[in-house]
């Protein structure tokens, strides 16, 4: 099978560097073409990067004399995965889709546009098909499809068992956000060393709002979100990768902790889905007292699931317990992916 040629837009941060690592050895995706900003463009991808490189492994070795590009859309390649930062995705992103190229995106900029696919593949692979109403509205080629927030990712996921299962009627929130989720070089070490930031700007607004689009349900050109009230507070802390969340939940049914337990861990989707990057079991449930913690769990399933671990009553809604997430990889270039895989699968590109 001949791959699927695709190009990186932002290749040179955070994410653009952790999409290029995940991609070396990808059986349907082929990287052909990097691009960022006008100061990188010209230089090969090493010496862009220079000694800016974050990723725990080398830098591939097939990326390190491409030459950089800008992000423009005359790459060559049929398929762009943008790591972009949201002050410029919304204008690159719409030029790129209107030449006729599919667009994976991580930026916020289009998630909650109403002809948008906001995708979590486990969860609602069937809201791709709004690609052709997006398509017919704006005139395009090609299309966009967005991935939530990094904690909204991982959230969901904890939570879709439960929705499925039991019924939800109100969700709680406190995340723990790591270093990596600021970028590079992101929060000052004067700022962040013995300290706790309790504000990261849009960050709670996406939380709370982009859920309901996501158990929301398509019918024809539009989707009716879900009626899912939501209360966050988010929060920066000293942890290099995995966001960490306390989750309190209110359930249409009255169960038990078994029954909860027994959700997680029977909530397999992927065997349907069948993409490369789906980790076998999404959720994965840690039945210890102080588990999950970012330094032992957030590498598990390669970084692709949500950590759920302390399980216990809520003395205000029904239960709560602690999710974990590698907000680069699940939430970020490996949710971007993830849905690219889900593309290929159902028919839209390749």
């Amino acid at each position: 099978m001949s791959k699927i040629s695709v190009g990186i837009l932002g290749a040179t941060g955070m994410v653009g560097q952790t999409i290029v690592s995940l991609l070396g050895k990808h059986p349907w995706f082929e990287v052909t073409e990097l691009a960022a900003s006008d100061k990188s463009a010209g230089s090969t991808y090493e010496e862009a990067v220079g000694t800016r490189w974050n990723v725990s492994h080398s830098m591939p070795d097939y990326a390190r004399d491409m030459v950089v590009k800008e992000c423009k859309p005359d790459l060559d390649c049929d398929l762009v995965l943008s790591a972009l930062d949201s002050s410029v995705a919304s204008e690159i992103e719409e030029s790129f889709a209107g030449a006729g190229y599919a667009v994976s995106s991580n930026a916020k900029n289009h998630r909650m546009d109403n002809d948008v696919p906001l995708l979590i593949p486990e969860i609602n692979a069937d809201h791709v098909d709004l690609i052709k109403t997006q398509q017919k509205r704006r005139g395009w080629k090609g299309f966009i499809v967005t991935d939530p927030n990094c904690s909204t990712i991982h959230m969901c996921l904890a939570l879709k068992p439960l929705f499925d299962s039991f019924g939800l009627e109100k969700v709680m929130v406190t995340t723990m956000q790591a270093l990596s989720g600021a970028g590079y070089p992101g929060v000052s070490s004067m700022d962040i060393i013995d300290n706790l930031i309790p504000f990261i700007r849009d960050e709670e607004d996406k939380v709370e709002i982009e859920p309901s689009k996501i158990f929301g349900t398509l019918s024809k050109s539009n989707i009716k979100f879900a009626d899912l009230p939501i209360s966050a507070q988010c929060n920066r802390v000293a942890v290099r990768h995995g966001h960490t969340e306390c989750v309190s939940v209110k359930l249409s049914k009255k169960v038990d902790k078994k029954d909860i337990i027994s959700a997680f861990e029977n909530f397999k989707p992927n065997k349907s889905l069948k993409l490369p990057s789906s980790p076998e079991h999404p959720v994965v449930y840690l039945d210890s007292d102080n588990r999950p913690q970012p330094k032992l769990d957030v590498g598990l399933e390669n970084g692709m699931a949500s950590i759920v671990g302390r399980l216990r009553p809520c003395n205000i809604l029904d239960y709560k317990f602690v999710v974990l997430g590698h907000n680069l990889i699940r939430g970020a270039a490996g949710a971007a992916i993830l849905n690219a895989e889900l593309l290929k699968s159902r028919g839209f590109i390749g």
